[in-house]
């Protein structure tokens, strides 16, 4: 878990796919969680102050006492803090885009849910994915305006760009090809960048996660050029 920024108040990490933040009843053999991996970076407790999901790469911001972690939890519920994520899809996307869905919580409550992309490439490969001879893929930025659950991913399968290795929302035609022929079985969505207003030190802070593990190879194996 590689560490992206630390000072004597907050720390970020590139948390890889496939990890839970802490410990949670949806997996109870899960033995490998960031904060506790965090913990024992630092030598203290730490508190996460926005969620990230299992099954998404990248940067995590932590506190280091719950003094911080509920300046910056205000910052996300008052929409102060900005975020990106990169995700490749299915199918080419239009080169911007703006979703206006609203979405259902657990609680059965509809909320409103807003997300903005960007392409950034187009691939095709001359491999039979489904319908037709070729498959074509998107790489996109995303920029979720606001924080519903599983928004991003939800949000891309409504338009019918759902992303690869998404697991309910996404495509299973899709999943498994990408498991037969890449032996690849990750979703992938990775959050790239994080700004925010340092709760203590009042400093512009931005931090970047560059991409790595499956979401890189995949890049590789597709085609995709390097993200500048």
């Amino acid at each position: 878990m590689q560490i992206l920024f630390e000072d004597d108040h907050l720390i970020a990490v590139n948390k890889p796919n496939g990890i839970f933040v802490h410990r949670t009843s949806l997996d109870p053999e899960a033995t490998v969680f960031v904060v506790q991996e965090v913990r024992n970076i630092v030598g203290k407790h730490v508190y996460p102050v926005h969620r990230l999901d299992r099954k998404t790469s990248g940067v995590i911001v932590l506190a280091k006492s719950k003094e911080v972690q509920s300046e910056l939890n205000s910052s996300f519920r008052d929409r102060e803090i900005e975020k990106s994520y990169l995700a490749i899809v299915r199918g080419y996307t239009d080169e911007k885009g703006h979703i206006d869905y609203p979405l259902t919580n657990d609680s059965g409550k509809i909320q409103e849910a807003l997300t903005d992309f960007e392409t950034l490439q187009h691939m095709e490969i001359d491999l039979n994915s489904g319908t037709f001879p070729t498959s074509r893929y998107s790489l996109i930025r995303i920029f979720p305006l606001t924080g519903r659950r599983h928004q991003i991913r939800r949000h891309l399968a409504h338009i019918l760009h759902p992303i690869i290795g998404d697991r309910p929302h996404g495509c299973n035609k899709q999943n498994r090809f990408f498991l037969a022929q890449y032996q690849m079985n990750h979703m992938l969505l990775h959050a790239e960048i994080i700004k925010f207003v340092h709760p203590i030190s009042r400093e512009s802070i931005e931090i970047q996660a560059p991409l790595f593990g499956e979401f890189e190879r995949m890049m590789d194996e597709l085609g995709f050029s390097a993200i500048v």
